[in-house]
C-alpha cells in the first residue's frame, strides 16, 4: 500500500514545492508603487529625498512581500494538513493505518459491531429482526447480516424484504452431514454447527470485522441491547479472563430477579449463548477446532473455556419465542418461556462498570456469598426469615446441587461441572423476594468436570 501511494506523494510534495517557488518569484517582481516629490524642493534635496523615498518604499515593499509569503505559507500548510487527514481516512479504508495516527484513530472512531442473524426455515425470524431494527441506533455502526441455512424459500422472502436494511447471506453447502450412526438423529445439530462456522467465518475472514453479536432467528432483543453491548465490548477487548458478553441469564425467569436491578451485571463462568458477543481473536482460536455437532456444550468444556468468564445481566437482554427447533422444546416449557425480558433502558455507555474487572469482582463477590446466613432449603421454604437477604444454601455434590437447585426452583444441569449462570460454583437468583446463593462450601478452588 505504502508502496502505491509514493508516487502520489512525491508528486504532491513536488507541485507544492514548485508553486510556492513561483510565488516568491511573481511577488518580487511586482513593481513599488511611484513616490510623490514636493515640487519646490532643491535639486540636491529632491534627489536626496528621492533616494531616501525609493530606499523606504523598498522596505515597505519587502515587508508588505514577506507577510504575504508568510499568509500564503500558512495557508497552503493548512491545504497540505487537510490532504493529509484525507490520505489517513483514504489509508485506513484500504484497512491500512499509517502508524502515527493509529493509536488516535482507535481511540477516536466509534467502533463498528455488526449483528448476525442465524436463520433457517422459521418466518418469525421477522419478529427478531423487527426488534433489531427498531432498537439499532445506526445503521452504520451496527450492520445486520442474516446468515441463512435451509434453503427455505418463504424465510428467504421474509428476509429479503427487508432490503437495503440488512445483507442476507445464505449457506451455499445444504447437503446432509455424515454422522455416525447412533447420531443419526442428531442430523440438525450437526448442521446448525456447520452453518455457525459458516457464518462465523463470513463475518471474521470475509467482511473483516473485529467482534460480533450473535443472535438466533427465535430472540427478540431488549430496547438496550445494543447499548448494553456496545458499552462492554471494551472490556472484552481488553480484559484477558473474558472470552464473551452474553445477553442471557439462564435463571432469569420472572420473580427469579430482582425488578429493581436492571443495571446489575455479573461474571459467569458458564457459556450462556442466546445473543451473544465474541471477538476475532477468540474466533482466530476457535476457527480451526470448531466441532462437527453441539457447538455450544463444546464451548462449555474446559480446553475450550481456558477458566475465562462471560459477562451476563440480572435482567435478560433478549427472549427466545422459539418453541420449535433441533432441541425439540427443551427446557422451553418449563424454564424458557417464563424468561423475563428488560423493558428498562439502562443508559450502560455512561455507567463505570470497572467492579466487573475480575480482582474486584472477585473479592466482592466472595464477601458477598460466604458473609451471607448459611441456611437451609426447609429455612427458606418455611417464609420465616427475615429481611431481603442475602441468604447462601451449601451443596457439597452433583448430587446434592441438583436436588437443591430443583427444589429451589432454579435450573438444575451442570456442564463440565459449572452450573448454568454461576460464578466461583455459586448461583445467585431472587427467591420471594429474598436474594440467594446455592454455593459450594467456602475455600472453592476448581470445577469437576465429572459432575456433568
Amino acid at each position: 500500500m505504502l508502496r502505491k501511494r509514493s508516487p502520489l506523494v512525491i508528486c504532491g510534495a513536488f507541485i507544492f514545492v514548485a508553486w510556492n517557488v513561483v510565488l516568491l518569484f511573481v511577488l518580487m517582481r511586482r513593481p513599488s508603487s511611484p513616490g510623490t516629490f514636493n515640487n519646490q524642493d532643491k535639486p540636491g534635496e529632491t534627489e536626496h529625498r528621492a533616494e531616501g523615498g525609493k530606499f523606504g518604499n523598498i522596505m515597505n515593499e519587502v515587508i508588505r512581500v514577506a507577510d504575504a509569503f508568510e499568509a500564503e505559507l500558512a495557508a497552503q500548510k493548512k491545504i497540505l494538513q487537510q490532504i493529509q487527514s484525507h490520505w489517513s481516512v483514504w489509508d485506513s479504508k484500504d484497512g491500512v493505518i499509517p502508524e502515527k495516527s493509529k493509536s488516535e484513530v482507535e481511540h477516536t472512531a466509534p467502533v463498528v459491531i455488526p449483528i448476525l442473524v442465524i436463520a433457517c426455515n422459521r418466518v418469525t425470524v421477522k419478529r427478531c429482526l423487527d426488534k433489531l431494527i427498531e432498537h439499532r441506533p445506526s445503521a452504520e455502526l451496527h450492520p445486520i447480516i442474516v446468515s441463512q441455512d435451509c434453503g427455505h424459500r418463504e424465510t428467504s422472502d421474509v428476509i429479503g424484504s427487508y432490503g437495503s436494511q440488512l445483507t442476507h447471506i445464505k449457506q451455499p453447502d445444504l447437503s446432509d452431514v455424515a454422522v455416525p450412526p447412533q447420531h443419526k438423529k442428531f442430523q440438525g445439530y450437526y448442521k446448525i454447527s456447520r452453518h455457525y462456522k459458516w457464518a462465523l467465518s463470513q463475518v471474521f475472514n470475509t467482511f473483516s470485522y473485529s467482534s460480533v453479536v450473535v443472535v438466533e432467528d427465535d430472540l427478540e432483543v431488549a430496547p438496550d441491547f445494543f447499548e448494553y453491548f456496545r458499552a462492554l465490548h471494551p472490556m472484552l477487548k481488553s480484559d484477558p479472563t473474558l472470552w464473551c458478553v452474553s445477553a442471557w441469564n439462564d435463571n432469569g425467569r420472572d420473580g427469579f430477579v430482582d425488578p429493581g436491578k436492571a443495571s446489575l451485571l455479573y461474571r459467569t463462568d458458564f457459556f450462556p449463548g442466546l445473543g451473544w458477543m465474541l471477538t476475532k481473536d477468540l474466533w482466530a482460536e476457535l476457527e480451526p477446532k470448531w466441532p462437527a455437532s453441539f457447538w455450544d456444550d463444546w464451548m462449555r468444556h474446559p480446553d475450550q473455556r481456558k477458566d475465562r468468564s462471560c459477562i451476563r445481566p440480572e435482567i435478560s437482554r433478549t427472549l427466545t419465542f422459539g418453541r420449535k427447533g433441533v432441541s425439540l422444546g427443551q427446557f422451553y416449557d418449563k424454564y424458557l418461556r417464563f424468561i423475563k425480558l428488560n423493558t428498562e433502558f439502562v443508559p450502560f455507555t455512561k455507567m463505570d462498570l470497572s467492579y466487573l474487572e475480575k480482582e474486584k469482582y472477585d473479592e466482592s463477590f466472595e464477601k458477598e456469598v460466604y458473609a451471607a446466613s448459611l441456611v437451609t432449603l426447609e429455612d427458606l421454604k418455611s417464609g420465616k426469615l427475615s429481611g431481603s437477604g442475602p441468604f447462601r444454601v451449601q451443596y457439597s455434590s452433583p448430587d446434592s446441587f441438583k436436588s437443591l437447585a430443583r427444589n429451589l426452583g432454579v435450573m438444575d444441569d451442570l456442564k463440565s461441572g459449572v452450573p448454568r449462570a454461576g460464578y466461583r460454583g455459586a448461583v445467585s437468583f431472587l427467591l420471594r423476594g429474598k436474594r440467594v446463593y446455592l454455593a459450594p462450601p467456602a475455600g472453592w478452588s476448581r470445577y469437576d468436570p465429572s459432575w456433568s
